[in-house]
């Protein structure tokens, strides 16, 4: 999967950047590898999502794939 990053130079030094194909996933760090870093992890959260039991029945089926 590729995602598209707007990287932004923050007013009081480092960087900062949001993901706008997943709204409200954004970070920063102090220098750009930081930020790279802090990127990966904050991505990884905002992708990851708890499935209720409560959604799952007995005809369902649990699945992970990678895109």
């Amino acid at each position: 999967m590729k995602l598209q990053v707007i990287v932004h130079e923050a007013e009081e030094g480092g960087y900062w950047a949001e993901v706008p194909a997943i709204p409200g996933c954004a970070t920063q760090g102090d220098t750009f590898e930081e930020l790279l870093e802090n990127l990966y992890e904050a991505i990884e959260v905002c992708l990851s999502v708890n499935i209720d039991s409560e959604q799952i029945t007995n005809k369902s089926k649990v699945m992970e794939i990678a895109v």
